[in-house]
């Protein structure tokens, strides 16, 4: 996923996407903890997004309350 497409989002969709992916990174902690996951290159990915995510949604933030 690239940031342009995360700042064309609206902050509840990006708190939906968020939500997802937690719950995503949450089913692969627990497909590693009992030998099952296929990729552990996911879950980096995984991580990456959250942070990705949750970065759009600080700066869409921060523009918000600079704006008022």
């Amino acid at each position: 996923m690239k940031a342009q497409e995360l700042n064309d989002k609206t902050p509840e969709a990006l708190r939906e996407q968020l939500l997802a992916l937690k719950k995503e990174a949450f089913n692969l902690r627990f497909q590693q903890a009992t030998g099952q996951i296929a990729s552990t290159a996911r879950m980096r990915d995984v991580k990456r997004d959250v942070a990705r995510v949750m970065t759009v949604l600080n700066q869409k933030a921060a523009a918000a309350a600079a704006s008022n």
